[in-house]
């Protein structure tokens, strides 16, 4: 199928790097001469027809921020057949012959319906901070996330040091634990608490008095949001219940992990990524996801993407172990 011009949007929860990776496939698309279409606020414009021509000027000087100009959103109606028809009838009145969405697991759902329902060319950027997509080492935006985590763990840090505190921090992540073991790692946690680990509070306990015992004036624990054993603050009152002298805090960095520029690397995958995207679509690949692994541009079936499940790094969970003593 000849290729002449694609449309492209972003999906679900933004991250940084997501304005590095719509550069890069209007710049790609137009070094080979392809028209390039932006759709605002994600499924959601792509079934109400709200579409933009985008050229080099469109996409200047968008690298460095944070967040997606062409906006995001959930799609309920896209969740239907009829949706995802309206959706098709917009990308044929519009003469587009490719869509790119740039995204996570719940875009890649719906373009892979979407593909098989209407037969229509699609391909998928990970774009999400989690880090939970399957067929990518790393996605979009994650070391953004980790970066801002951790910076704002080294900051509670010194408060916890002062006042000879227990900090229990909350980090997002959804149901994987990659930014919280990053984190913790990197900021010298004295625990981590992951949803694909299990740890009983009675055993956090015992590891927080090793440290005790080791005179440590501060005690930091990372606790993923997607945690089994519950969230930071239920954590926090199980062990302020089995020691009450432990002066507990809690904080929950939330939504300051999705947002501020990109950091270089994030750009740098970005920019992959988004040129490879272009380049895929126009080798007859459809229907997969652009990703990377050992460092090196890798395609997955978007099918392959959503169902498998990306892992911890067994290594990293062994370095926290021996580094937290």
């Amino acid at each position: 199928m000849s290729i002449s011009k694609i449309a492209v949007f972003t999906s679900g929860g933004d991250s940084p790097g997501m304005n590095a990776a719509l550069r890069a496939v209007v710049r790609s698309a137009i070094y080979y001469n392809l028209e390039v279409l932006g759709i605002y606020r994600g499924l959601e414009g792509l079934i109400e027809g709200d579409f933009v021509a985008l050229d080099e000027r469109s996409v200047a000087r968008i690298i460095n921020r944070g967040g997606t100009i062409i906006k995001s959103a959930r799609s309920e109606e896209f969740r239907s057949y009829e949706g995802r028809k309206k959706a098709y009838q917009q990308l044929i009145d519009h003469k587009v012959d490719a869509l790119i969405g740039i995204g996570g697991d719940g875009t890649f759902t719906g373009l892979h319906i979407f593909q098989e329902e209407f037969s229509f060319p699609v391909l998928g950027l990970p774009g999400t901070i989690d880090n939970d997509i399957f067929g990518t080492d790393y996605t979009i935006g994650f070391d953004t996330a980790s970066n801002t985590a951790m910076e704002a763990i080294d900051k509670i840090r010194d408060t916890a040091t002062s006042h000879n505190r227990l900090f229990f921090i909350e980090v997002m992540g959804r149901d994987a634990g990659f930014i919280a073991l990053r984190c913790a790692i990197a900021s010298g946690a004295k625990a981590v608490m992951l949803p694909e680990t299990h740890m009983e509070p009675s055993e956090l306990l015992n590891h927080i008095k090793k440290g005790a015992k080791q005179r440590k004036t501060s005690n930091i624990v990372i606790v993923s949001e997607g945690n089994k054993n519950g969230n930071a603050s239920e954590l926090a009152a199980l062990i302020k219940e089995l020691e009450p002298s432990y002066d507990t805090k809690v904080t929950v960095l939330g939504h300051i992990q999705r947002g501020g520029s990109p950091s270089a690397y994030d750009r740098l995958l970005a920019s992959r990524l988004g040129v490879a995207g272009v380049e895929a679509l126009l080798a007859g690949k459809q229907d997969i996801m652009v990703g990377i692994k050992n460092e090196k541009i890798a395609f997955t079936p978007l099918n392959k993407a959503i169902k498998e499940h990306h892992h911890l790094c067994d290594e990293l969970l062994h370095v926290i172990d021996i580094l937290s003593i």
